[in-house]
């Protein structure tokens, strides 16, 4: 499994967010200069995450995004699956139903089962908090990602 620019990007937007909001909006401008992302990348990414609710925004003067929950409500894994589509390792798991022809007699699948579950279980239980928490980058009010 590899993760996208996509989901790379979407988890430092909102990491930013949770770092630099302090419940305020922020703009894509700042955000962009901090994280050195494209903006017109991270305006590819807004809707999704605003359609998701993970986002709240504001247009206008002062206007921008914030997060619409705290940090220790956000999962790497909830961030990921949203931008990503399925985090399962082999296409036969992307469905709640293994549609596989093959998954009867599939002597591998306990294998890929396996894998999924730790990657679930990993990603699902890192918070963006937890991720701020164990940064060697953040001291003070300057932060980096």
């Amino acid at each position: 499994m590899k993760i996208s620019t996509k989901g790379r990007y979407a988890l430092r937007m909102l990491l930013d967010l949770a770092m630099n909001g302090n419940g305020n909006y922020v703009s894509l401008k700042e955000i962009a200069e901090r994280q050195k992302i494209s903006k017109k990348y991270l305006e590819q990414i807004v809707p999704l995450l605003s359609k998701s609710g993970l986002l709240k925004t504001n247009r206008g003067y002062q206007g921008g995004y914030m997060l619409s929950k705290n940090p220790e409500q956000y999962t790497v894994g909830e961030i990921l699956r949203l931008t990503e589509g399925s985090l399962a390792p082999v296409s036969c798991l992307d469905t709640e139903v293994n549609e596989c022809q093959r998954a009867d007699g599939c002597i591998t699948l306990s294998v890929w089962q396996g894998l999924y579950e730790v990657i679930k279980n990993y990603l699902d239980n890192i918070t963006l908090q937890d991720i701020i928490d164990k940064s060697p980058y953040t001291r003070g009010d300057d932060y980096y990602i």
